[in-house]
């Protein structure tokens, strides 16, 4: 007898997956843990039968030429999402760009050919002349989103925004009732419904994979250089000038919460605080910067010196000519007036550095967040209750387990492997995103997209109601 013929005699080994209109790849595997003189498992073997469906095509369905798009905002998004342009130009044209920085809007200009007519400094310039293009992509600081895409909706351009939609609740609802004014279309980005790990899982929710769903845990860890990088020392730091955590950094995760759940939430409430990177808590004589002779340089987790010189992480904020000279990176975070060279005990920070909240929505689904400064590693860690089943994911793969059967089906598409998504960051997402944007506005159809502005409008608030309740300290209505 073989070992699969041994399995089979066991009753351990079953039958393969069920065919499920889902992305990626799902496999029934059964585990049989003997454990081995090693401590591992003496058995780890999937079934014969793995069932495998292709991902959505990155390049878009347009009709009648490439989509014109205005890039405002040439920063880290901005070029991002122009890449597609790089990939799929028979599906996008980058025709305009605008930024403040003459480096950025040059350097853009330059790779996608754009005259210098169509060149512009601040988004205002961009419509000082006639409209020459069918869509925006903007993607500036968080505090320059509302002007700008209440502009382009009434100059008649579709609009693809980045988040947070605005900085308070109001401004967030005017876009949406501006968009609907003017019949145009509003892609938030929300990249990570875009990507194939995502779609997958919301389509075995959709399927009744787990019965009903009865609760959602979802956690997103920050990681702890990223925490200090961008929301303790850097432009997320102050949530008056931008947005408050919750929507800066996890709007993407209370809008997949309410995709999933596919109910409106009625209540929700929060707590959390900036507890750790405050003045009290500096070890014994830190300076106020890292390059002044820390004597705790050498220990710190949140160095300045190990995260940029280092480690070489987070540099996109320097425009460094050479960002491997470890000189050119020592100097600009030794310099006086860079931010990012500052300890992070002695920082105008005031962002919680965790966060939970808990929601009730409308069918009696309930869901809790938590959102980590604290962990060594990102992406988003997820747990799903069925009344039939259940689902855990890392960010990257999946496993639904089903009650009765006890088989385990695994998620597990290696996305980056996939030619047309190979660089797109989210786990594929941000192409994804783009790509679908691209057939909307070519259609003129919002359905082409997984979100309308009304739905992202709406975990947008249930942001803002979350920080409402964690300062007041009381349970929040949706209503």
């Amino acid at each position: 007898m073989d070992r699969k013929e041994f399995l089979k005699s066991l009753g351990l080994l079953t039958a393969g997956a069920a065919i499920i209109p889902s992305e990626g790849t799902i496999r029934a595997a059964e585990r049989f843990s003997g454990a081995g003189a090693n401590g591992q498992s003496t058995v780890d073997m999937a079934t014969d039968k793995e069932v495998d469906f292709p991902v959505k095509s990155l390049r878009a369905n347009v009709n009648g030429g490439p989509v014109k798009v205005i890039i405002i905002g040439a920063g880290n998004r901005g070029r991002t999402y122009a890449e597609y342009a790089r990939k799929f130009p028979e599906c996008m044209q980058v025709v305009g760009v605008s930024d403040i920085r003459e480096s950025r809007k040059n350097a853009m200009g330059d790779t996608y050919g754009i005259p210098a007519e169509h060149r512009f400094g601040d988004w205002s310039e961009v419509f000082k002349v006639a409209k020459f293009a069918d869509a925006v992509v903007i993607s500036t600081p968080d505090d320059l989103h509302y002007d700008p895409c209440m502009k382009a909706l009434q100059w008649g351009y579709d609009v693809l925004l980045e988040k947070p939609v605005a900085q308070t609740e109001k401004e967030c609802t005017d876009i949406a009732a501006q968009a609907h004014k003017y019949g145009r279309i509003v892609a938030v980005c929300h990249v990570l419904r875009y990507s194939p790990y995502f779609r997958a899982m919301y389509q075995t929710l959709r399927d009744g994979m787990i019965g009903k769903l009865i609760s959602i845990q979802h956690m997103e860890p920050i990681e702890c250089r990223h925490m200090a990088h961008s929301y303790v020392r850097g432009n997320w730091r102050d949530s008056k000038k931008t947005t408050p955590i919750i929507l800066a950094k996890s709007c993407h995760d209370l809008d997949i919460l309410r995709w999933f759940v596919g109910k409106p939430c009625k209540t929700i409430v929060a707590d959390g605080s900036l507890t750790w990177f405050r003045p009290e808590n500096a070890p014994e004589g830190a300076p106020k910067r890292c390059t002044d002779g820390c004597p705790h340089e050498s220990t710190c987790p949140y160095s300045a010196i190990d995260i940029y010189v280092k480690r070489k992480q987070h540099l996109g904020v320097f425009d460094l000519k050479n960002s491997r000279d470890e000189q050119e990176i020592m100097s600009r975070i030794s310099d006086p007036n860079n931010e990012w060279g500052r300890c992070v005990y002695f920082c105008d920070n005031d962002q919680p550095d965790h966060f939970v909240s808990e929601m009730v929505f409308e069918d009696g689904t309930t869901a809790s967040f938590s959102m980590e400064a604290f962990t060594p590693f990102g992406g988003r860690r997820t747990r799903i209750m069925g009344t039939t089943g259940y689902i855990e994911g890392n960010g990257s793969s999946f496993t639904v387990y089903e009650f009765r059967s006890n088989r385990k089906l695994v998620w597990d598409k290696k996305v980056s492997e996939i030619p047309e998504y190979k660089g797109s960051g989210h786990g594929g997402g941000d192409m994804a995103l783009v790509c679908d944007f691209l057939e909307a506005v070519s259609a003129h159809d919002e359905s082409k997209l997984t979100s309308s502005i009304d739905a992202s409008i709406e975990s947008h608030v249930m942001g803002f109601r979350a920080e409402k309740s964690r300062l007041s300290n009381k349970k929040v209505s949706m209503k």
